[in-house]
């Protein structure tokens, strides 16, 4: 290496450490896959952390994300709405009430939580097999504890979740933000909706011309209030509601 290319050299190197150095944790680089992440979900939390550390942004939107990744915006949602699902990621929202101003961010609290199972697990573990196929079963989640996973044969949660939130893109034309994302996994996690009822209620929206969520969670909320749990409650119901027969 000449002396120009030592100086060309060396102040990359200088304008690279001026840019900024953020903080990755060193457990998420070598565990990964044992927490059931691919490389690319990796990535993007990396890219999070990064934007939280050296630029202040909490909640980067879809297009920023989209320039460091080189990647679509459909799979990058899609990425994010499988860390939200798996509880690898949470969307807080808030507001200034000095500055009037409301705002979102991720919470990386589950991811740690995982993380911190993991090096646990490694620790006090005597047999290393059973150490994965133990911690495996853990990396599924805080979502697992919350019920998502259901047994006895009835399909989970998660093999769901893809086609409702497809058909919700399709009726609004447009890709799902993170925190539709995350309402919508609401209403399967937390609220226990079945998909057939969230799918009707998005129908009555559709038919009322006010395809907009909080319209949706409006109509599922009424439902669980009068016990309508199927599309036979729906359709007494709205008779009932209509003054119908």
């Amino acid at each position: 290496m000449d002396g120009k290319e030592r100086t060309s050299w060396s102040e990359g190197v200088t304008f690279g450490l001026q840019s900024g150095m953020a903080v990755i944790p060193y457990a998420l680089l070598t565990a990964y896959r044992k927490l059931n992440l691919t490389g690319s979900e990796t990535l993007l939390l990396i890219h999070l952390l990064s934007f939280r550390q050296i630029e202040g942004k909490d909640f980067p939107s879809l297009e920023e994300l989209q320039a460091v990744t080189g990647r679509s915006a459909s799979v990058i949602a899609g990425e994010l709405q499988k860390l939200i699902k798996e509880g690898f990621l949470k969307i807080e929202a808030g507001s200034d009430e000095r500055q009037g101003l409301h705002y979102e961010r991720y919470d990386f609290s589950g991811l740690y939580d995982k993380l911190g199972r993991y090096l646990s697990s490694q620790r006090n573990s005597t047999a290393l097999g059973a150490d994965s196929n133990s911690f495996q079963r853990g990396a599924r989640s805080s979502s697992s504890e919350k019920g998502e996973w259901i047994q006895s044969g009835v399909v989970s949660g998660e093999a769901e979740s893809p086609s409702l939130f497809v058909v919700f893109e399709k009726e609004f034309g447009r890709p799902l933000s993170p925190m539709e994302c995350e309402t919508i996994s609401g209403w399967l996690d937390q609220d226990r909706y079945p998909e057939e009822l969230i799918l009707l209620a998005l129908k009555e929206s559709v038919f009322a011309g006010k395809v907009y969520f909080r319209y949706i969670d409006r109509i599922l909320l009424e439902w669980s209030r009068n016990r309508v749990k199927n599309a036979q409650d729906v359709k007494a119901y709205s008779q009932r509601f209509r003054g119908g027969s």
